[in-house]
């Protein structure tokens, strides 16, 4: 029927592209024709005929009615953990440091106190012991419960500023090392020099509550408590007394930190190249990272021990060696010589003296069981603590964003 121009039929249309077809009418539609414009039962306009081509293709023109555009939910960025908010990534590093830090030396403390007493060049008979389980078992049973942490307030007050200061120079120096070197990529050599440089401010701290700590941890301590070990370190030994391992220490550090931060990092990009928050490997890393540097600087900790402990037994038998040697050179370095051993050279060779090279190595087995949950500890903590701070952080900065656009 056909009727003021207008052509009624039933079309079959399919959904076509916007270059020239109908879209918008399902199959079956009743379409009307007016002209060159289609209508659909309703009265309302689906489409029409291109006027430039009306004599030869039959081509639809562009369709206004379009389904509304799905409405989707702001997709917030993805938390780069790694990459903090200006202005507070420092604070959060040591915060995160300083937490990590007092974890790590207060839960694996008694290993600790096992170690310095295996590090012992001439033990007493009651400080003898076979593995780092049967040094625990007769501390305990022949000392008291309470005697494997004797002295970790001292580690946990020292922990603080030494780990603020280490993860938060570590972080600052390693970002500016790699972005001068390789731009937007992970840089071992950069890892490494961060790593000895972080290291200078944290034994600077760290030093004196060591040589307090390991005072304490030895068989048969006449030290009542922290504060009387300090104020018997001043009067007997002067204020030189906490520093005197201080290059030891470092000596010892710088090769164990650029080792265990370069393993750490090396480990990071074979287990989690995406450096997501990763638990597991932020463990597997450290833990494996720990042990590899606290083996290979075993003979150099041997030797701080002893310049921390100035162990009385050791230092009598090198004068009594002295002595017995003869010679005006001998009696002039026993009689001139201080009772103290100072000095890495004079640490080697007392060790050497008093055990040969198997010495260097004495404690080896408690230092690597101490090493390895401890930076496992050190660096699972951290990054979660790091994480954390910055994904509250990156909250409230998107909460700012979004009340400032209103």
């Amino acid at each position: 029927m056909e009727a003021d121009g207008f052509v009624s039929r039933r079309m079959s249309v399919e959904t076509t592209s916007v270059d020239g077809g109908l879209t918008g009418a399902a199959a079956g539609t009743d379409i009307r024709w007016l002209g060159d414009r289609f209508l659909d039962a309703t009265g309302g306009f689906v489409g029409g005929l291109s006027p430039s081509r009306m004599g030869a293709e039959q081509d639809f023109a562009p369709v206004l009615h379009r389904p509304p555009p799905e409405t989707c939910a702001p997709v917030e960025p993805e938390i780069d953990y790694e990459g903090l908010p200006q202005g507070a990534a420092t604070s959060t590093h040591m915060l995160a440091g300083a937490v990590a830090g007092i974890m790590e030396h207060c839960l694996m403390y008694p290993i600790d106190c096992v170690k310095t007493r295996m590090q012992s060049l001439q033990p007493e008979p009651g400080a003898r012991y076979r593995n780092v389980m049967d040094a625990l078992r007769q501390i305990v049973r022949t000392e008291g419960v309470w005697r494997p942490i004797r002295g970790v307030n001292v580690m946990a007050m020292g922990a603080v500023p030494a780990h603020s200061l280490y993860f938060a120079c570590y972080e600052k120096i390693k970002f500016s090392l790699s972005d001068a070197i390789h731009p937007g990529a992970n840089s071992h050599f950069a890892n490494g020099v961060a790593g000895c440089m972080a290291t200078l401010l944290h034994d600077a701290v760290m030093n004196p509550a060591e040589v307090v700590k390991q005072r304490m941890q030895m068989y048969n301590s006449p030290y009542r408590g922290a504060l009387d070990c300090v104020c018997a370190l001043v009067r007997s030994e002067g204020p030189a007394a906490f520093y005197r391992s201080y290059t030891t220490q470092l000596t010892m550090n710088v090769p164990f930190q650029a080792l265990h931060f370069m393993t750490y990092e090396y480990l990071q990009e074979l287990l989690n190249p995406h450096r997501h928050y990763n638990p597991s490997s932020h463990v597997v890393a450290g833990a494996l990272a720990g042990a590899l540097a606290a083996s290979a600087t075993t003979p150099l900790d041997v030797c701080k021990t002893l310049l921390n402990t100035q162990e009385a037994r050791a230092i009598h038998v090198v004068h009594a060696q002295a002595s017995g040697a003869g010679g005006v050179g001998a009696a002039a370095a026993t009689a001139t010589g201080s009772r103290h051993i100072s000095g890495l050279g004079a640490a080697f060779r007392t060790v050497y003296r008093m055990g040969g090279m198997p010495a260097f190595f004495k404690g080896v087995q408690a230092r690597v069981i101490y090493q390895m949950p401890s930076t496992a500890i050190s660096w699972s903590v951290y990054e979660f603590f790091k994480y954390i701070i910055t994904k509250r952080q990156h909250e409230k900065r998107l909460r700012g964003d979004r009340d400032g656009d209103k």
